[in-house]
């Protein structure tokens, strides 16, 4: 009896060239470049989570939306997020999330979470640069900027 298994393929297809991505040097760079990529009919309605892929210039590969939720709250698969960092073959990581509410004070939620997911990149040398929480007006929070990375 023969015995037959699923093959598994990995795929990272860019559509742009490595010229044309932007370069982040600040928190207000990639705060733009997120804010200006997300859907602004839903910002205001729905928490998601999001990370921003970078090659080892810290140009943008690509985002990538980890999960949407409710209104208070997203829940975030560590599994899934560094299955597409190392799928991405990326360094470095920024997370995002956004706050439906415009509060731009992160929750006790928000750091335990940011520590976990820093924890385990440490552990595949992937680089946590910064955790932003955009709110609706494209202001933000920088958890790098506030020394609690």
């Amino acid at each position: 009896m023969e015995t037959r298994i699923n093959e598994i393929s990995l795929r990272y297809r860019p559509k742009l060239k490595a010229e044309h991505w932007p370069k982040i040097s600040s928190s207000s760079l990639a705060a733009r470049v997120v804010f200006e990529n997300w859907d602004h009919n839903t910002i205001a309605v729905y928490e998601s989570f999001k990370i921003l892929l970078l090659n080892n210039s810290n140009k943008v590969k690509g985002i990538y939306q980890i999960s949407h939720g409710g209104i208070t709250g997203t829940l975030v698969d560590l599994r899934l997020l560094f299955a597409v960092a190392l799928k991405s073959l990326s360094v470095a990581l920024i997370l995002v999330h956004n706050h439906p509410s415009g509060t731009l004070r992160p929750s006790e939620a928000d750091k335990n979470l940011t520590r976990k997911i820093k924890s385990a990149a440490d552990f595949l040398d992937i680089k946590i640069l910064d955790h932003l929480i955009l709110i609706p007006t494209g202001d933000y929070y920088s958890f790098a900027d506030e020394g609690i990375l």
